[in-house]
């Protein structure tokens, strides 16, 4: 009755346990004294600056980056808690040269909008 019996094996639970606490180590310990290299720049637009006014900023961030990297970044970097994060990646623009190239193609690039809670704040200067 091995077949059916209620023996299971317990190690394999605890293989998955461990490795899902590695894996989010690993995150937590990339945005600890990287933040400034995940949030590498304010964005400044007019929208941008606009929904200030309501609790959101624009960041641009690298490629590569995660909602919750972003916002550990901003809670260490600022002393805010995120309410809610989106992601957004802008392609590169195809723009003429005026040169005997013609045509080149702009960098594609990627902002993080952040949202905050009521009251919260975050000051650039």
């Amino acid at each position: 009755m091995a077949l059916f019996g209620d023996s299971k094996k317990p190690k394999a639970k605890k293989a998955k346990d461990e490795k899902v606490r590695k894996h989010s180590a690993r995150r937590a310990s990339l945005t600890e004294g990287m933040a400034h290299e995940i949030i590498r720049a304010p964005w400044f637009s007019e929208k941008a600056l606009l929904a200030t006014e309501h609790g959101m900023y624009a960041f641009e961030i690298p490629a590569d980056a995660t909602k919750a990297q972003i916002a550990g970044a901003v809670k260490e970097i600022f002393d805010v808690e995120p309410r809610k994060i989106r992601i957004v990646r802008l392609p590169g623009k195809r723009k003429n040269l005026r040169t005997r190239r013609g045509e080149g193609v702009r960098a594609a690039r990627h902002k993080a909008y952040v949202y905050l809670a009521k009251g919260d704040t975050i000051q650039f200067a």
